[in-house]
């Protein structure tokens, strides 16, 4: 299998961000699908920037790809406003969080598309089950060819647990309490192929996609859902392990970082230790449990560090990248405000301490995304 490297790039990879939100009916506070009317309105600022999901109750906004931090920041500010806007006047609310906090009214609507109409055909009961809107924030890496993406992708796979416990924003389901810190994980393992991304060169990456695809497990080279896979109609590899974040410094953390990563890992200089796909599972399995409260193995010693004592690591280990991205003062900062006022999760259960229903939990969330 080969995945050497090309020399890495000497000017930064330009950046973006996809987003996913739920939309709640301002009264009752549980999800309605209101998709139509918001993206209608929220596609005069942002064009095809502004999409469907697969529910109807979900909407998703792009960013264009960015070279620059404050650009990124301007950018999901202008999605954001436009989805706030669309919301706003469709008689909804727009709300960041990876799984609805309140029971949805069950069947959920499937966004009338014909490839998610056939997609909800192959995963049946999956499509309706408790908890099956998901929402999460996939960050593009680029410009990379498909070799690039995978050959990082492989570098990358022990680092996503920790970006899994930064964005954990999932504890409430449908209702209930998980016990966790992100739910989300486990609802989405219900669906094929989520999950860490297998280690391939280009050659087994297409022979793998295309066994998916004749043996009927995907529809189409687009429903892999790999934590990190080449996208298909960018040159980009495609982040996709992190839950949809209220706070916009958060999501902005999380882009500078896996830059700056990616940068730092694109030069083979730095040693890259293999883990074991039940080792990794099992990373992913308690930075979902616990986020910044886990312990998580360093990729690169194996030993077993909390997850705030990683990032600093993680911090130490991309500081020339950052430096050349110029983002090494923000880095910093927002890592150390992340710290101290803790995850969405944590946000999430201090609302319900702090005001007792899970009505105020949503009436938060929809404060956080609103504030930009």
């Amino acid at each position: 299998m080969n995945l050497q490297l090309d020399p890495p790039p000497a000017v930064p990879l330009r950046f973006g961000v996809e987003e996913e939100f739920v939309l709640t009916d301002p009264h009752s506070r549980t999800t309605v699908p209101a998709a139509a009317p918001v993206l209608a309105h929220a596609a005069r600022a942002l064009g095809e920037r502004a999409q469907h999901e697969f529910l109807a109750s979900q909407v998703e906004a792009c960013t264009r790809p960015v070279t620059t931090a404050d650009a990124l920041r301007a950018e999901l500010t202008e999605s954001r406003t436009a989805l706030l806007t669309g919301a706003e006047r469709a008689g909804c609310r727009l709300i960041a969080t990876g799984t609805p906090v309140l029971p949805s009214r069950h069947p959920l609507t499937i966004t009338p598309n014909a490839r998610y109409l056939d997609m909800a055909r192959r995963v049946d009961g999956v499509a309706d089950q408790v908890g099956a809107e998901l929402s999460g924030c996939h960050v593009h890496l680029g410009d990379l060819t498909v070799r690039q993406a995978l050959a990082l992708s492989a570098r990358l796979r022990g680092w996503l647990p920790l970006f899994q416990a930064v964005c954990a924003n999932s504890p409430f389901c449908e209702g209930t309490d998980r016990g966790t810190a992100a739910i989300r994980p486990e609802r989405y393992s219900h669906w094929p192929t989520f999950g860490p991304a297998p280690v391939l060169d280009e050659a087994g990456y297409h022979a793998a996609l295309d066994r998916l695809i004749a043996h009927d497990v995907i529809p189409d080279r687009r429903a892999v859902f790999w934590y990190a896979r080449p996208s298909t109609h960018l040159p980009t590899l495609e982040i996709r392990v992190a839950d949809t974040s209220a706070d916009l410094d958060t999501v902005v953390l999380l882009a500078v970082l896996l830059r700056g990563l990616a940068h730092t890992l694109l030069d083979q200089r730095h040693p890259v230790r293999p883990m074991p796909d039940t080792a990794l599972r099992r990373a992913h399995h308690s930075a979902a449990a616990h986020a910044l409260d886990a312990r998580l193995p360093h990729p690169q010693t194996g030993a077993l560090l909390p997850a705030r004592e990683l990032l600093t690591a993680l911090l130490d280990l991309a500081t020339p990248a950052l430096l050349l991205t110029h983002d090494l003062p923000l880095a910093h900062r927002l890592a150390a405000r992340l710290l101290t006022a803790g995850t969405g999760a944590d946000r999430q259960r201090a609302a319900l301490a702090r005001r007792g229903t899970l009505a105020a939990v949503v009436d938060d969330l929809a404060d956080r995304t609103a504030t930009l």
